[in-house]
């Protein structure tokens, strides 16, 4: 049988702007100095280590954790796009489960540049050239960052197939804001009104500028450890990782030329479902979600891939809030990536954070009261989709 295994501690950076932020390598190192200290251990207890981020030179890893302890662990750096960090946590959850370490640290941080995300190498093929495939020829989509091209093309898409209207999708905006505005780790806490991300730089689709995740800065990190070790070490931590599942694309993703498809709507509900069907538990038993909202898009259809609604029943889960406290599962009480921001290596171990104060009880003024089962959706395009469902004990 696996290990059960717990999360001991989290640490987390408040999430700025590109230019505003210190070095990755602070950023890495003062996120697990607060997870350390969260869990009640030093870094010489550390047996392994996993470090996610996107835009950085190899071994960044190494230089990040080498300003916390040089111990001679094994160190190993994780690329996932946006699914870095929960990547990262995925393999520390697989070392813990598999009884091939007692204590292992998962490390996300991103410091990132302004504007649309870029690739770094343009001499060679490039990894997304499947979907580029699929959204290439959508009207309008000439010239657009491939993200926007991608996630606006399932947004015209979800409205062709379900009739959404463009209110709907700018309510996440909205809601995002509120539930940021009591959290100080966020990039963006003032509120903003329906009109307000209505009337922002329209982009493409029903995707306005205040609908698009900013680029950001920051680092996050998880200690995760096997119930004898917390036994050993005196950790009493009531959080749990009670099943877990990452998948990559299928063919579905790309056969049917659907933008929905492409942006890992499959991915998202296969995952769950395992997730779901492990526990023995099901959608309607969640507490708190917090999941992959890069776009109001994608946080639509992740309701629906997640099942927390019915396909084509976003518009009414959001429009008698029941995406939000007091209604049927509070949905990304962080802030999201649209409010906390997206440095893309550390956001998945940042939902983890979230999550974990969360089933503590420790969330302040934007805690889900009576928080039991939370999960997390971590999506990065090319692709990978990592969720996780944490319990407290």
């Amino acid at each position: 049988m696996a290990e059960r295994v717990f999360v001991a501690g989290v640490g987390m950076t408040p999430f700025v702007k590109p230019g505003a932020s210190a070095p990755y390598t602070r950023l890495g190192a003062d996120a697990v100095r607060d997870a350390l200290a969260d869990a009640g251990i030093g870094y010489a207890d550390v047996q392994q280590a996993f470090v996610g981020y996107v835009y950085g030179d190899s071994t960044s890893g190494q230089a990040a954790l080498y300003e916390v302890g040089l111990s001679g662990i094994p160190i190993i750096n994780v690329n996932n796009n946006c699914a870095t960090g929960s990547s990262a946590l995925f393999l520390a959850n697989q070392a813990v489960a598999s009884g091939m370490a007692d204590c292992v640290l998962a490390l996300g941080f991103e410091q990132m540049a302004p504007g649309a995300i870029q690739e770094a190498y343009t001499d060679r093929p490039t990894p997304l050239a499947r979907f580029l495939e699929v959204v290439d020829d959508l009207p309008g989509a000439a010239g657009l960052p491939l993200a926007i091209k991608l996630f606006g093309g399932a947004g015209i898409e979800y409205q062709q197939r379900y009739g959404a209207n463009d209110e709907t999708f700018a309510c996440i905006t909205a809601k995002a804001r509120r539930h940021a505005r009591h959290n100080a780790r966020a990039i963006f806490r003032s509120p903003l009104t329906v009109d307000e991300v209505l009337a922002s730089p329209r982009m493409f689709g029903p995707i306005t500028r205040l609908q698009c995740c900013p680029p950001t800065c920051g680092g996050a990190a998880a200690v995760l450890v096997s119930e004898r070790f917390a036994r050993r070490h005196g950790i009493d931590t009531p959080v749990a990782i009670r099943a877990q599942a990452m998948t990559t694309d299928f063919a579905s993703s790309f056969e049917a030329h659907s933008p929905i498809k492409a942006v890992g709507y499959d991915l998202a509900r296969a995952a769950a479902d395992r997730v779901y069907a492990a526990a023995g538990v099901g959608p309607a038993d969640l507490d708190v979600v917090e999941l992959h909202d890069c776009f109001t898009a994608n946080e639509i259809l992740s309701y629906e891939a997640l099942r927390l609604t019915g396909e084509g029943d976003a518009a009414r889960f959001i429009a008698d809030g029941d995406n939000t406290y007091g209604g049927r599962v509070v949905t990304n009480p962080s802030g999201g990536l649209l409010s906390k921001g997206h440095p893309l290596g550390a956001t998945g171990l940042a939902q983890c954070a979230e999550l974990s104060w969360q089933l503590r009880g420790q969330a302040g003024p934007r805690q889900v009261e009576g928080a039991r089962l939370a999960l997390q959706h971590n999506l990065g395009l090319g692709g990978a989709c990592v969720v996780t469902l944490y319990e407290r004990i």
